[in-house]
């Protein structure tokens, strides 16, 4: 009879171990623990006590499975080290829920063979659907139309119009930035950016071009190209002062690009942001708060990127499937470099 109470087992306890226990059927036990009205109360009560007793966990991927879901999906980064990509990877588990969804992460590495084995890897788990998360914004292959699941992209748009793109909206941005410099009474804005290889940065200065011929004016000089490092900014700022020396705000298209710009500014005896305002780009907090004055700078509101893409994948292994590029706007964080906050 304590056998029967207490059956020694050397693995997990089963669905037919916790039946023997409260003495019911297979299919009763099977109903009371997934909540169907058939079951008296008093039955489920007892079966319940007997899974618990056992320490019972139900086999979560044969459940889904007879739903047509496993509650598992892959996440698909080309930069697991980059910073803008972990934050998207954060918005998105935070969107999926904790303990709600099992989430596979593989970093391809910028590699499309390891790529196409991590989807293969996934699609043997049998994930509900994919999110794959680009180190930079601009266009990427698309995985194609025949995967048996669902696809989402990230940061990185597909190439593909059919696919679903969710994407932070860079040139939204660059308006965003210099109409905060208008509103600090800025009207001889200079830009300083990265690599136009890049589209962000192309973007971000079509948008901040954009803001300013709405309000009449231009940017002094043509946007400053170069590199995303504070050496570039340092020296880009040294070129722009001995040509435009009345220059009352840079916009830079990276935080580390105006920590660069702030170090020549001081040396050459301008005080930020009373004589020039200085704002970046990405928000990078280790750069931002340790400028000094500390750094306004426009965030792309990347986990907001992961929520979006997160909640459209759900919508797609659902059954509503979007399609196209739909972009997520960023918020300009301000400080002292632009403003003199008390």
């Amino acid at each position: 009879m304590a056998q029967a109470t207490d059956p020694a087992r050397s693995g997990p306890a089963t669905l037919s171990d916790v039946a023997r226990l409260a003495g019911v059927s297979l299919a009763t036990a099977s109903k009371a623990l997934n909540g169907r009205a058939q079951v008296r109360e008093e039955t489920r009560q007892r079966v319940v006590e007997a899974a618990e007793r056992l320490s019972f966990r139900p086999n979560q991927l044969a459940r889904g499975l007879l739903a047509g879901r496993t509650g598992t999906v892959g996440l698909l980064t080309s930069d697991l080290e980059g910073r803008f990509s972990i934050p998207i990877l954060m918005g998105a588990e935070d969107a999926f829920g904790a303990g709600a969804v099992a989430v596979f992460l593989c970093d391809a590495r910028g590699d499309a063979i390891r790529e196409q084995h991590h989807v293969r890897a996934l699609l043997g788990r049998r994930v509900d659907g994919l999110i794959v998360v680009g180190s930079r914004t601009d266009p990427r292959p698309s995985l194609g139309s025949e995967l048996p699941v669902p696809v989402v992209y990230a940061y990185a748009p597909s190439e593909d119009p059919a696919d679903l793109s969710i994407v932070p909206d860079s040139v939204g941005a660059g308006r965003l930035a210099v109409d905060h410099l208008l509103a600090c009474g800025r009207t001889r804005i200079a830009h300083i950016t990265g690599d136009p290889g890049y589209l962000a940065a192309r973007e971000r200065a079509e948008g901040a071009g954009a803001a300013l011929d709405d309000a009449g004016l231009a940017l002094v000089g043509e946007p400053r190209f170069g590199v995303w490092s504070e050496g570039w900014g340092r020296a880009a700022t040294a070129m722009l002062l001995d040509r435009h020396p009345d220059v009352d705000a840079v916009l830079c298209g990276s935080d580390q690009i105006a920590r660069g710009v702030m170090d020549v500014l001081r040396e050459r005896g301008h005080r930020v942001p009373e004589d020039v305002a200085v704002m970046g780009f990405d928000n990078w907090q280790v750069l931002t708060s340790a400028s000094r004055p500390p750094l306004t700078s426009v965030d792309m509101n990347l986990e907001q990127v992961g929520r979006a893409a997160a909640q459209a994948l759900f919508g797609a292994i659902a059954g509503t499937r979007r399609s196209g590029v739909e972009s997520q706007p960023g918020r300009v964080v301000i400080r002292g470099s632009t403003a003199a906050l008390s």
